[in-house]
């Protein structure tokens, strides 16, 4: 049950990551290839972490792959409000 859960979870972050690739492809803003890239690496490393038996999601290896992709959320959100409040000057 835990392999299907870990599964769809991994299923679900590359499909949402294929989304913002399609949109990023149509409109070339890097708002949706930083998400397309934080969810792609979300689901590889769902993927990853779900095939390599005895590897234990504690270690800082797992921390730093979470991290990465949290932070390209952060930068996309923080690059667009930049960009948008110097705009108006």
């Amino acid at each position: 049950m835990d392999l299907m859960l870990a599964g769809a979870g991994a299923m679900g972050s590359l499909v949402i990551g294929l989304f913002f690739l399609r949109f990023w492809r149509s409109s070339r803003d890097r708002f949706f290839l930083y998400f397309a890239l934080s969810f792609l690496t979300d689901g590889g490393h769902r993927v990853y972490a779900s095939l390599t038996p005895g590897m234990n999601e504690d270690s800082p290896f797992h921390f730093l792959l979470r991290l990465l992709s949290y932070c390209l959320i952060l930068w996309a959100i923080a690059a667009k409000n930049w960009r948008r409040s110097d705009a108006g000057k």
